[in-house]
């Protein structure tokens, strides 16, 4: 870059490996779930290109105001985010907090502006596609968590003699980053507990198309005896389209969801699902935004809720 030429935000941002939200954030003193290596690394690319934040961007200073932004970028609420809201939103009242939820699909510089126009005390994002894992770095527990969210049903598969098993993602753009980071440690659990390599399967919501992948992926694949699901709504679509080619839970395929939902309860067979205490990670994300201490939380453990279908 010339010496001619005024450093920008998006510069820092592809220097350093982060969305040009989260050089917000660190550069005007937010709070929010980044780590502090993530931190040290913005700081050190603003620093080489000579990198000055725009006066009117430090609106955006802790402090600021009683409002959180959580930005869940069209994540559906149904599952397990609906309790992790309620969490956070709980957590934030008890301590004179508002919880400002953001639903649309919003660039990085939309999402800072509207940080900066409500001086938010702090930002929440699940919409970065390609920094996931910002998401659960922060806190010890969070990534604890994730983890289990992956052990436990490997784990309870394993025991139950499965060695080849898959991961169903969906193919909704919005669930894409935390479908990316679950199944990365689903994959991680599989080679710990001596697993053969976890595939992937891809399962669109339509019904049609859903069955025709699924007997595609039967018949490249005839060794996968278990399918983790992303969510419990995708297990259904798993496990309706099993039903269209004549597979049976789980004595063809065993298939279990993530969210533990009530709906699963009233398919046939009964979803076999993992308990998460969503809550309880949001009443986490909501002191670590305050910077108030976390220790007193603890997460109920994941657990496999035994049902029908695995």
């Amino acid at each position: 870059m010339s010496r001619s030429t005024r450093a920008t935000a998006k510069d820092v941002a592809r220097v350093s490996g982060v969305s040009q939200t989260t050089v917000s954030f660190v550069l005007n003193g937010a709070a929010g779930h980044v780590s502090e290596e993530t931190r040290e690394r913005v700081r050190e690319a603003a620093r080489a290109l000579g990198y000055v934040p725009n006066g009117s961007a430090q609106a955006l200073r802790k402090g600021a105001s009683r409002i959180v932004l959580l930005n869940i970028e069209g994540v559906p609420t149904a599952s397990g985010l609906g309790s992790y809201i309620r969490g956070l939103d709980a957590e934030l009242a008890a301590h004179q907090h508002v919880l400002l939820v953001l639903h649309g699909h919003l660039s990085s510089q939309a999402l800072s502006d509207v940080a900066q126009a409500v001086s938010a005390r702090a930002v929440i994002d699940l919409g970065e596609a390609d920094r996931a894992d910002e998401i659960v770095v922060d806190a010890t527990s969070y990534r604890d968590a994730f983890a289990a969210q992956a052990d436990v049903p490997v784990q309870y598969l394993a025991e139950r003699g499965h060695r080849h098993i898959a991961t169903a993602l969906p193919r909704t753009p919005e669930l894409q980053a935390l479908a990316g980071l679950r199944e990365r440690l689903i994959q991680q659990a599989a080679r710990t507990a001596g697993l053969a390599d976890c595939l992937t399967l891809v399962l669109p919501d339509d019904l049609d198309a859903a069955e025709e992948r699924l007997r595609a992926f039967r018949r490249e694949h005839p060794e996968v005896t278990a399918v983790l699901a992303y969510n419990d709504d995708l297990a259904l679509v798993a496990l309706a389209a099993m039903r269209r080619i004549g597979l049976r839970a789980p004595d063809d395929l065993a298939v279990i969801g993530f969210d533990d939902t009530p709906h699963g309860a009233l398919f046939s067979p009964a979803l076999t699902t993992v308990h998460i205490d969503a809550e309880a990670l949001g009443r986490i994300a909501a002191r670590t935004a305050l910077g108030l201490p976390t220790a007193e939380i603890t997460p109920e453990a994941a657990r496999v809720v035994v049902r029908q279908s695995g």
